[in-house]
């Protein structure tokens, strides 16, 4: 596994203990606020909002700047990791992913 898949890896894992560290706490805090428990379960589920699904044109421009930036190379082995040759052959469920792997290019140099 190269150092930029173990970083972006890691990076991910942590995104993951965070929300659920934070899940947690908001757990805890129902549990302990002192408000009535009958209150609590008559209250309406929250809604999470759906996330702004990711287009083409985001990831491009994301992954060109990265390019601009002298990291074209890795631009490109995001892309093979992803089973294209350029971005249009990309599957767009795969957009998510690869816009957070692209994050971590460049900011270890």
């Amino acid at each position: 596994m190269s150092k930029m898949a173990e970083m972006a890896q890691t990076i991910e894992e942590l995104r993951t203990a965070a929300a659920s560290i934070n899940a947690a706490a908001d757990w805890l805090y129902q549990q302990f606020s002192g408000d009535d428990i009958e209150a609590q379960a008559t209250e309406a589920p929250t809604k999470k909002e759906p996330k702004p699904e990711l287009k083409l044109e985001d990831v491009r421009a994301v992954l060109a700047e990265k390019s601009r930036a002298g990291h074209t190379t890795e631009v490109r082995a995001l892309l093979k990791k992803y089973g294209a040759a350029k971005l249009s052959e990309t599957d767009p469920a795969n957009y998510e992913a690869l816009m957070k792997d692209a994050e971590v290019i460049g900011n270890g140099s």
